[in-house]
């Protein structure tokens, strides 16, 4: 018998939607609490998940320039 748990939300501790197995498997997946309404990106083997850290986007700037008649 394959034993199940539930994941719980990493920020604010509530149970998920997503039940797994021991023998699940998750990459780069987008880990959803209704309750807190934060998304969080995971990985999972072994029954161990890990949050993927990823660095903040980058400030990008254009140059907005005026279409010459």
């Amino acid at each position: 018998m394959i034993k199940t748990g539930w994941i719980r939300c990493l920020v604010c501790g509530g149970k998920t939607r997503l039940q797994v197995r021991k023998d699940t498997e998750l990459k780069n997946f987008p880990l959803y609490c209704p309750k807190c309404k934060q998304e969080t990106l995971i990985e999972a083997k072994n029954s161990q998940v890990t949050v993927i850290k990823e660095p903040d986007a980058q400030t990008q700037s254009y140059i907005l320039m005026e279409a010459q008649e």
